[in-house]
């Protein structure tokens, strides 16, 4: 644009500036643009995207960087661009008038609005010509500026009908009670549903498909064996097919077909990040046998080590204690979508026949390996995408042997070894570009499934990994007691929103459960209450997307249902309730839960959207289990206490279901050691009885009950068993 920049060059965020050569007179959002509507009598055109978004890029290159429509734009607008992942809050008002008004959303998502703010028309991708039965966007651009001239009052008065009904949507649904023995049957409600409502090639529903997440999760907490039967399948089914990246590790946004072969190539840190702690809920789950168990360790060594390969950064201090991990890779490369992804025939033999003749397979020749690799991945000469294929697992390593009359062994390492010459041939080509801003929320889930991981699957790396994002976080996007939402290369932006506090805080806890380390507890505390103070609704209960001291947006949004992130009104109450729990705060624990339980009838309509809810609702339902391991050795004392603790600490690993209020304290001075849950039970080192000495205790209550303590690992294991 011959140099050409407009108001985005200088902001934060990646996609934004990706629209700052654009020949559009672009404002971010802020008080500036709609004071220059206002002052100019324009409506305001708002453009909501991300990234890594495909279709963002099409309507960019499309309209946004036609002079001739930008002329339009500039002349009769004043516009105004939106990364969404910096403000969901802002993308939640305007998708959901988008969707109130066209029964849709997605993004690119388009919305006109009124000099205030509301909204009278939107939509999303928008061509440059009439297609499809859409209208060009030069078309609704005329139509729009010709209505605002002609029929302001009735535009007017649309929006403000419109404004009226996204202020209903901030009530809260269900009827404000807490938990109550009948969510035991809720749940039971949602799972049969689910699994009614289950693929037959996994998964729910038709094309597209996206990763139902929060479904996986309750699915696989909730004890039903037809409910975690259905999570694996979906499970087994991604993992196998296109939305698994089955070279480089990590999933696809979601597949366009119900067969989960044909991905959207975005890959979302989001996505992996709750991938993680639903592979590792089905490892740690009581069915499968081993070989299952592994498939699905290797599939969580793939997210973790395309992470850390492709996403992880450091703030530039020391960073070997801290790391935090971006947003997401772009869908395009050289001027496509899945280029980098994608196999020919002829490419996938070239570079598995030159690592074969490398390697010298005994007794397989180089042509017999190429077979096996395209067979088993899929790639035909016909293709799957864009004349060449996406990988899949098309045919096993087991069937392929039986086929082939080879031992399964000699198949499987042709398949591996074949595997890492295609990576390294993939390597050469030029990658997707990469969403380079740090979103505290998105780094909160991550924290999540990496202690999920760690807990579950015994693996001490990933619980190292959760907790150097905590110290990046606490360190950059921790500032006088609040959370800021976003920063990149170094510059921290945005007020912290409830899916901050609430993702994280949920990360906290799980890492704390995971590696015992006190700060982690008193962390998530902090934001526990900070959700309670300035996101909860006095009135109908439940928490805004927003803090009470928060810019004033049109209306004051509430995540009340699941979709790609899990809903942050309830993730807030998960958070708030379990923090209750740890201080025995029972008024605490019901007030944690008004407003969050759906009805029945939504329920079984709409499972996947309330399933974050449901299960909330069932573990506050379920007897309250604690158990609290003490020792009187000092803090920083190997393992938390010595040996014996350690003993103690085993025991439970192998009976943790994650239903339990967990503590670890060594000594009076140790700093969760005045919870009330401590009381009379922290020994000093000097007593004469009880964990003195290098001894430990273990305390275990239930529904207000507590058992005798125990003093070694087996008798807690005895205790535990009967439970």
């Amino acid at each position: 644009m011959n140099g050409h920049t407009n108001r985005l060059a200088t902001e934060l965020s990646p996609y934004l500036r990706q629209h700052a050569t654009n020949p559009v007179d672009w404002y971010p959002w802020g008080h500036e643009a709609f004071a220059r509507a206002r002052e100019q009598h324009k409506p305001v055109l708002l453009s909501i995207g991300y990234a890594s978004c495909h279709w963002c890029h099409v309507m960019a290159h499309e309209s946004f960087e036609d002079p001739a429509v930008a002329a339009v734009m500039n002349e009769h607008f004043v516009n105004v661009k939106v990364d969404r992942e910096e403000r969901p809050d802002v993308d939640a008002v305007y998708m959901s008038a988008v969707q109130a008004m066209t029964g849709s959303g997605g993004w690119p998502l388009t919305v006109f609005l009124t000099p205030d703010g509301e909204p009278f028309y939107g939509g999303t991708y928008f061509p440059p010509t009439d297609r499809g039965g859409m209208p060009s966007f030069g078309r609704v651009l005329g139509s729009l500026a010709r209505a605002w001239q002609e029929r302001r009052d009735e535009v007017e008065g649309s929006a403000g009908e419109l404004r009226r009904y996204l202020e209903g949507l901030g009530r809260t649904l269900g009827d404000g009670a807490g938990a109550s023995a009948a969510d035991t049957d809720l749940a039971a409600q949602a799972v049969e549903a689910l699994v009614a409502a289950e693929d037959t090639a996994g998964g729910f529903g038709s094309a597209p498909k996206f990763p139902p997440h929060a479904a996986l999760r309750l699915l696989l907490t909730v004890d039903d064996p037809a409910g975690g039967a259905a999570a694996r399948r979906t499970l087994d089914a991604m993992a196998a097919g296109g939305i698994h990246d089955h070279l480089g590790g990590g999933f696809f946004r979601y597949s366009v077909d119900r067969d989960w072969r044909l991905p959207h190539f975005e890959k979302m840190l989001s996505d992996n990040a709750q991938l993680l702690s639903a592979y590792a809920l089905a490892y740690a789950g009581p069915a499968g046998d081993e070989r299952e168990r592994d498939r699905y360790r290797r599939v969580v060594t793939g997210i973790v080590a395309w992470l850390e390969r492709e996403l992880a950064t450091t703030s530039g201090t020391d960073g070997a204690d801290e790391v935090a991990f971006f947003s997401a890779l772009d869908a395009d490369s050289e001027g496509e979508e899945g280029r980098f992804y994608a196999w020919t025939e002829a490419e996938l033999a070239q570079a598995v026949d030159t690592w074969a003749r490398d390697a010298a397979l005994h007794g397989v020749t180089p042509e017999h390996v190429v077979s096996l690799v395209a067979r088993h991945y899929g790639v035909t000469a016909a293709g799957t995408f864009e004349g060449g294929a996406v990988l899949r697992e098309a045919r096993s390593t087991t069937d392929l042997a039986r086929d082939d009359g080879l031992a399964e062994d000699i198949v499987e390492g042709a398949v591996h070894g074949a595997s890492g010459a295609l990576f390294e041939h993939r390597s050469t080509r030029q990658r997707p570009a990469t969403d380079d801003k740090v979103v505290t929320s998105m780094n909160g889930l991550l924290m999540r499934g990496l202690a999920d991981v760690g807990r579950l699957m015994d693996d001490r790396r990933a619980t190292e990994l959760a907790g150097r994002i905590a110290r990046f976080l606490r360190r950059n996007l921790w500032r006088d007691g609040r959370l800021l939402h976003v920063w990149r290369a170094g510059d921290a932006r945005v007020e912290g929103l409830l899916e901050d506090y609430a993702y994280l805080g949920l990360g906290l806890l799980a890492y704390y459960r995971a590696s015992f380390e006190p700060w982690a507890l008193e962390w998530a505390f902090e934001l526990a209450d900070a959700c309670a103070a300035r996101f909860a609704d006095p009135d109908g209960g439940g928490y805004f997307s927003t803090a009470s001291d928060a810019e004033r947006l049109l209306v004051r949004p509430k995540g009340q249902t699941d979709g790609a992130t899990p809903a942050e009104s309830v993730a807030a109450a998960e958070l708030v309730w379990w923090v209750a729990r740890y201080r025995s705060d029972g008024a605490a624990q019901d007030a944690a839960l008004r407003g969050v339980r759906p009805g029945e009838e939504a329920v079984k309509a709409a499972p996947q959207a309330f399933s974050s809810a449901v299960r909330l609702l069932h573990a506050a339902a379920m007897a309250q289990r604690e158990v609290v391991m003490v020792a009187a050795a000092p803090a920083g004392a190997a393992q938390q206490g010595g040996a014996a603790l350690a003993d103690l600490v085993a025991a439970f690993r192998r009976y943790d279901d994650g239903a339990s209020v967990v503590l670890v304290v060594t000594g009076p001075d140790h700093p969760l050691a005045t919870l009330p849950l401590l009381e009379g039970r922290v020994p000093r080192p000097t007593d004469d009885e009880g964990a003195a000495a290098g001894g430990a205790r273990a305390f275990v209550c239930e529904g207000g009950v507590c058992d005798l303590p125990v003093e070694d690992g087996t008798a807690l294991s005895a205790l535990l068993a009967t439970r």
